[in-house]
């Protein structure tokens, strides 16, 4: 494998906001390399629209910002690290417009506050309805402009590497400029590679979020956690061409989810209509297009005005009108879409993940800030407080004495996975353990978090019974054949009519398709069981074929979609963004 190798003191792989934050955070003092997997610095952050969210006006307070982050994550997030990173929120803001970030400003020049779902108050910062682009304009000419900073892209993480103590201390590489395969030895190796959304056929996601760092992680022994719960943005323009992600605070400034007929449907599915957290949203537009045999429900914004559309949403505006919808006049036709990773790389709050020498952070880490659904604008604001706290742990903990590095083959025979469950099961089910165990590699174990504060107990429904028998009914509807679209966009497991055949080899685009029809946003047993065995034998099959760049990466991609998959099953109640028709 190794045909060249380099040395420096912070290894970060991924270049969104958190490994940015992150690597400006880091003392000049100390030698940071920066990878990125694509040409140029790209990823999720600079897509994300929302903004931060921060309590930063006399009618808010820490303790409802508190209580909607934990409300929206259905009681399953960690009480302390909600606390902590809430509580840094003010200061990660101030940080931004330190580093010259454009936030929107009122007439009287505050900061202008906006409102999404799940949210109690007005606390969202943003710059117009493309935060992260603003973000990250600000800040990626920072890190030019840094000398103890060296950026390469064009280059694939292949493999952690631990020393004799057991630390990780370098990585295998694939540099695309050279043709090259290399080892990086570094003091500090940080992963920031970003979420999963792209394993599933239709995602807000970039192309690159594949969830590879997942799979490095957990081959190295780190502990995964919360991985079943993916959410789903509810809003994504359907269209023709590529995913557009409608921002929440459309929603949250007003904008209705309307049925074929005109009619607002969201409050015969929840209280708090447009305003309920993404996964009932999300599940409640799912349920609508079934129940309609639509393949999309509207979103109208009209009354909204002009001058609001203009001013905070230019960039919905633009593409509306780009894609030949205006969103000052017409329906805006939306579906749901796989959009985030609330579970991930268990860390604590200082990015440190259960292997040692090993960071982690923004969506590829699990904090326990989103529990089982992540509370809009809170994801940026992890990727601010948590690229922060693990710069500043990094820079006062001590060097260790560089060792050589074990054999890769020998790196990693066991790994866990970590799950603050609510239910008792703390054992692969029966019925699939058999199939799993025998193809996985490394060996895996089901253990409680032991970091959380406590157990939480299952939510009651917010749905109507109208509502739930709604999505009960989608079991119905789906044995009868009944398809909308292209393709089951949000799966139930039920069927198998477009679930890829284990005979063929495997396929970036065949797994995507197994993940969105089984394993998405509607799961049952029957479906999960069906696409760990196929996982499976697609495991199986990449481990016989001879190593090249393809295999590497693809196996990385398996292992991650093997592992969720494995979470979702071992789960059997709905939670959060985890629902189980079943």
């Amino acid at each position: 494998m190794q045909s060249g190798s380099t040395q420096t003191d912070v290894l970060i792989i991924g270049v969104g906001l958190a490994g940015t934050s992150l690597a400006l955070s880091l003392p000049s003092s100390m030698n940071v390399t920066l990878l990125s997997s694509a040409p140029v610095p790209c990823g999720a952050s600079p897509m994300a629209l929302g903004g931060l969210a921060a309590v930063l006006s006399a009618q808010d307070s820490l303790e409802q910002h508190i209580e909607d982050t934990l409300e929206a994550g259905a009681r399953h997030s960690d009480k302390n690290a909600v606390r902590g990173i809430v509580q840094a929120a003010p200061d990660a803001v101030h940080w931004l417009l330190e580093r010259q970030v454009p936030l929107d400003r009122t007439e009287d020049g505050q900061l202008h506050l906006t409102r999404e779902g799940g949210h109690s108050q007005r606390r969202i910062v943003h710059a117009a309805d493309a935060s992260g682009s603003a973000i990250m304009q600000a800040l990626v000419p920072q890190l030019a402009q840094a000398s103890h900073i060296q950026q390469r892209t064009d280059c694939l993480a292949l493999a952690l590497r631990r020393n004799e103590q057991g630390t990780v201390a370098g990585v295998d590489i694939y540099d695309k400029h050279t043709r090259r395969y290399e080892t990086i030895l570094a003091d500090h190796v940080v992963l920031a590679t970003g979420g999963l959304g792209s394993l599933y056929a239709h995602s807000t996601n970039p192309g690159s979020a594949l969830g590879e760092g997942i799979a490095l992680a957990w081959r190295a022994g780190a502990a995964i956690r919360d991985l079943e719960f993916v959410q789903f943005h509810p809003t994504c323009l359907h269209a023709e061409g590529p995913t557009f992600l409608l921002t929440e605070a459309l929603r949250g400034e007003g904008g209705h989810l309307l049925d074929k007929q005109g009619r607002r449907f969201m409050p015969d599915y929840d209280a708090r209509g447009e305003l309920a957290p993404r996964d009932i949203v999300s599940r409640a537009i799912a349920a609508q297009m079934r129940h309609e045999g639509s393949n999309h429900v509207w979103l109208d914004v009209r009354h909204l005005g002009a001058d609001t559309l203009q001013q905070h949403f230019p960039k919905a505006l633009e593409e509306g009108l780009r894609r030949g919808l205006d969103l000052r006049k017409d329906w805006v036709p939306v579906a749901p879409a796989a959009h985030y990773s609330c579970g991930g790389i268990e860390t604590d709050l200082s990015g440190r993940t259960t292997v040692a020498g090993l960071y982690a952070v923004g969506e590829v880490a699990c904090t326990g800030l989103h529990g089982a659904n992540r509370l809009a604008s809170n994801s940026l604001l992890e990727c601010v407080v948590m690229g922060r706290a693990a710069a500043e742990a990094i820079a006062r903990s001590k060097r260790t004495q560089r060792s050589a590095l074990v054999p890769e083959t020998d790196v990693a025979n066991t790994s866990s996975i970590s799950s603050s469950c609510s239910y008792t099961n703390s054992k692969p089910n029966s019925s699939s353990s058999s199939s799993s165990q025998a193809s996985v590699v490394p060996n895996w174990g089901l253990g409680l978090n032991s970091n959380s504060s406590s157990k939480p107990s299952p939510r009651p429904s917010l749905m109507t019974a109208a509502a739930a028998n709604a999505v009960e009914n989608i079991t119905t509807t789906n044995n009868k054949g009944c398809h909308h679209g292209e393709s089951n966009s949000y799966g139930n497991g039920s069927s198998s009519n477009h679930s890829p055949s284990t005979n063929n080899p495997p396929s970036l685009t065949s797994l995507r398709n197994l993940m969105q029809e089984h394993v998405g946003l509607l799961r049952n047993h029957q479906g999960l069981i069906q696409a760990l065995h196929t996982l499976d034998h697609w495991r199986r099959q990449m481990s016989l074929l001879p190593p090249s760049l393809d295999q590497r990466t693809l196996s990385l991609q398996l292992d991650t979609a093997w592992l969720l998959t494995q979470a979702a099953l071992d789960r059997p109640h709905s939670l959060g963004a985890h629902y189980r028709l079943d």
